[in-house]
């Protein structure tokens, strides 16, 4: 659960800015530690961990944001 409030949290940053082209943020933990990034491009943000590694993307249509893990699965959806 924590994770995935991390996320959001990276998903509303990006959100909020305006972009022609992708855009990165790094994830960092309480100590500065770089544990991950979030990269927009579009209407979706997709999520990488310190490895690089995919690890799951929210994309957003209207008023909806679905959340999808590293395979593809739908873990969760949220309305504004």
């Amino acid at each position: 659960m924590k994770t995935l409030l991390v996320f959001a949290a990276a998903v509303v940053v990006l959100a909020a800015a305006p972009c022609a082209s992708a855009q990165q943020t790094t994830i960092r933990d309480s100590r500065g530690s770089t544990i991950g990034t979030a990269t927009r491009s579009g209407n979706t943000v997709t999520f990488r961990d310190g490895r690089g590694s995919t690890t799951g993307t929210a994309t957003t249509l209207g008023n909806q944001t679905t959340y999808r893990n590293s395979r593809g699965s739908t873990v969760g959806t949220s309305a504004r």
